[in-house]
This record gives C-alpha cells, sequence and structure tokens, in this order.
C-alpha cells in the first residue's frame, strides 16, 4: 500500500516542523514545545489526537498508563486518544490509510518502524530535532536508531519493544501432563509435548487464534527460525529463502495446525486464544510477548505460579525483534503538541508507564527494570545477551507491508485447513522474491 504523494503537498517527508531551535524535550511543563510549522492555530492549542490500536487485555491497560502518564508531565498539552481494534493493526492501518489518502492526517499514530515505513514513504514528517534535543540516538538501542529512519531523517519514535520466539504455558495444565518445558529444544519436541497434554489431559495443546491469518504467519516464522535457524530465516526476508528450508517449516507447522489445536480455532481472536491459557484451557500458546500483557492484567494469574515462559524451541540464544513506535504525519494538524508527544513516547516515563502492562521492554538503555516484575527483567536480560536478534516477519520489521499483505494472502487461500505445504511453500517463496 503506498501512500507516496497521497497527502497533498507532503511529498516532501521533512514534515512540518522546522522551527526556530523551540526544545521539544521530553518531561517538561507542557509549554516548552515549539516545534514550528504550517499548522496554524491547530499547532498551538489543539489537542494532538493520536491512533492506536490497543484495545484488547494486552493492550488497554498499557495504552491507558500511558495516557495517565502524558496528561501528568504535559497538563496542558491536550491529548485524544483513539484506540481502533482489530488484530494485526489492520483496522488501524486502513484508517490511518484513508486518513491520509484524503489530506486529513492524525496528529500521531501507532505502527511499526523498518521496512514498514516504506509503506508511508512521502507522507511523513521529519522528527529530527525530536531525536536531537533527547538525545534519542544515545540512549536508544541500536536496532531503534536505524529502524527509525527513512530518507536520511527520523519519522517516528520508538516506544517499547516486544519478543516473537515465546512460548506461553499454562502451569497447571502442564504438570498434569507430566511435561519439562526446559527440555524442549526444537519444534519436534514441542509436538512430543503437544501430543502428551492431548493424551494426559483434557486441555487443548496448543491454543491458536485464526479468526485473521496473521497468527499463522507469526507461527511459521517462529517454526522457520526453530527448525531451520537464523542465517536460512534471514536469506528468506532477503528474497534467498531455500526451498527446503520453507518447505519443512511448512510441515511442522502443518503437524501442529492438524493435530493440535482446538476445533473452534477459526472463530478465536488473540483475547480468547490468550483466555483460554488463563483459564486453564489449553497448554501452550505462540505468540508475542503481548501476551505476557494479558496475563500480567489477569487477576490471580500470576507468572511462574500460574503461566510460564519458554524461548520458542530451536530458537534459544534468539531474540525476535518488535517494535511499538510513534509516527509523526507531515502536514500535521498539531505540529507543536504532536512533537511534544513523540518527545514524550522516547521519555524514560513513558516507556516504563506502557512497557510494563503491554508485556515490552523499553528500547532506552537507561531505564531501571526494577518496575518491571521478574518476566520482563529476564526479557531484557535475554534481549542483552542474544546472540542474534532477527526482524520479526509478521510486524513490519523483516519484510515491507506489500510482502507482508501477499505472504498472509498465502495462508489465507493454502493454509488455513486443509494445509497445503505445496502450494504454500511456492507462494512464500514467490512472495519474497517480488
Amino acid at each position: 500500500m503506498g501512500l507516496a504523494g497521497c497527502s497533498g503537498g507532503g511529498g516532501s517527508g521533512d514534515g512540518s516542523g522546522g522551527g526556530d531551535g523551540g526544545t521539544t524535550e521530553a518531561g517538561g511543563d507542557g509549554g516548552t514545545t515549539e516545534a514550528g510549522g504550517d499548522g496554524g492555530d491547530g499547532g498551538s492549542s489543539a489537542p494532538v489526537e493520536v491512533l492506536h490500536g490497543w484495545t484488547g487485555g494486552d493492550g488497554a491497560a498499557a495504552a491507558d498508563a500511558l495516557e495517565e502518564a502524558f496528561n501528568e508531565a504535559y497538563p496542558d498539552v491536550g491529548l485524544d486518544m483513539s484506540p481502533i481494534g482489530g488484530g494485526g493493526n489492520q483496522n488501524l492501518d486502513a484508517v490511518v490509510a484513508n486518513r491520509l489518502q484524503s489530506d486529513d492526517p492524525p496528529g500521531s499514530f501507532a505502527n511499526w518502524p523498518g521496512p514498514n515505513l516504506l509503506r508511508y514513504e512521502g507522507v511523513l514528517g521529519s522528527v529530527d530535532d525530536v531525536w536531537e534535543e533527547n538525545n534519542f540516538e544515545e540512549v536508544m538501542i541500536d536496532e531503534a536508531v536505524e529502524f527509525h529512519q527513512q530518507g536520511g531523517s527520523y519519522r517516528a519514535v520508538p516506544l517499547g519493544s516486544h519478543r516473537l520466539n515465546c512460548l506461553f504455558y499454562n502451569v497447571s495444565v502442564v504438570d498434569e501432563a507430566g511435561i519439562d518445558v526446559e527440555s524442549l529444544n526444537s519444534p519436534s519436541a514441542l509436538i512430543d509435548a503437544f501430543e502428551t497434554v492431548q493424551s494426559e489431559t483434557d486441555a487443548v495443546p496448543m491454543t491458536h487464534a485464526m479468526s485473521g491469518t496473521w497468527t499463522t504467519t507469526q507461527l511459521w516464522g517462529a517454526v522457520m527460525l526453530g527448525v531451520n535457524g537464523y542465517q536460512p530465516y534471514m536469506d528468506f526476508l532477503n528474497g534467498e529463502g531455500s526451498e527446503s528450508a520453507v518447505r519443512s517449516a511448512f510441515e511442522t507447522t502443518a503437524e501442529m495446525l492438524e493435530n493440535y489445536i482446538s476445533d473452534d480455532a477459526a472463530s478465536l481472536n488473540l483475547t480468547s486464544s490468550n483466555q483460554n491459557i488463563i483459564n486453564g484451557n489449553a497448554a501452550f500458546i505462540h505468540q508475542g510477548n503481548w501476551a505476557a500483557g494479558a496475563f500480567r492484567n489477569a487477576e490471580n494469574f500470576d507468572y511462574n505460579d500460574d503461566w510460564g515462559f519458554k524461548t520458542f524451541p530451536g530458537t534459544e540464544g534468539m531474540y525476535t525483534l518488535h517494535m511499538d513506535s510513534f509516527l509523526y504525519p507531515a502536514d500535521n494538524p498539531t505540529p507543536e503538541a504532536s512533537k511534544t508527544w513523540s518527545a514524550f513516547v522516547g521519555s524514560p516515563e513513558a516507556q516504563i508507564a506502557f512497557n510494563q502492562y503491554k508485556g515490552s521492554i523499553p528500547t532506552r538503555t537507561d531505564v531501571d527494570m526494577e518496575e518491571f516484575g521478574p518476566y520482563l527483567q529476564e526479557t531484557a536480560e535475554d534481549f542483552a545477551n542474544a546472540e542474534y536478534r532477527p526482524p520479526n516477519l509478521q510486524h513490519g520489521l523483516g519484510v515491507p507491508s506489500e510482502t507482508m499483505t501477499a505472504l498472509n494472502e498465502v495462508i489465507s487461500s493454502e493454509f488455513t485447513g486443509p494445509y497445503n505445504v505445496d502450494a504454500a511453500t511456492q507462494g512464500f517463496l514467490d512472495a519474497v522474491s517480488n
């Protein structure tokens, strides 16, 4: 979905900043942001409209905490937070696209950086001043610095980092089945564990939400890494994938989906799938660690006692990288307030407020993790110690949006049951090579 040139004069991509050096530093009292620009009266008095997609159990509490923290830090800057629900950001993406094409951009919107920014080429403004005045290059992880630039300028600010190579489980169900989770070191070992759950308990071995295709594309990415390793996965993202590696990942994924998910999987969304773990209806779930946010926010459901985490089998030593960020549209209706928001997003206050509820970790390297609890503290350690940090396949860092769309179309047509390994293999190879 290319949007270049759709903003009616925003094609230069330099945004509506360009002030005379006014500050956009985070942590102020709401009166110090003077980014300048061509937003007219709306740039100085109108609230910044912020669109995001966090409406479920894994995100609503985090979004509320983020809004509360902003209002506390900037009581004199209006904020209009507008949640738009829909798995995998599909609904949010559609609303943003329509707004940009209608020359009616919001002040800021949540989305993914990296290759995903290509879909917005020409319609994003520059937040170079925000990055410079807040020393973000010095305090952000290297990948955040890399993935938030386009055309030589920063177009967005990161809020947090999720991990994708995750396996979560219900402790009681796994204990009842007699499974040693730490011994699961390959996707085939995980399938053996599914078989044990099926034979020893009444629970579903793996809950998997299939009301949208993105969850299966995401699962395939984890299996691809687990079966074949880092380099074949990266080769695939770069359009040079091995047919045998792609096929073996589909064969393993098909075995999981054909035999070990619930009969109602086609109607499950992410929230209901997470609930299967919370309720003890399922043993395992593969999801990004936003699932940990849902578990954290559930009552009487504690880490280690009630739910547990295992690096997705076969991907030990890796951290599959995902980032949540806020993008800055050109021709911004509220340039000053929007840059105040951008500066806030990258601040310690914002990243603590949001990520502890979302199940993610800060992209800043100077945030004290004491407030985050044991699971996210372990996640931060895993990030720091990871041998490889491959970009995720499904959420914007690994491939451009049009490639991601093509991959999901292959899943929709060939891999939602029955599972056509031959056609899916060729479809994925074609999608990344075009």
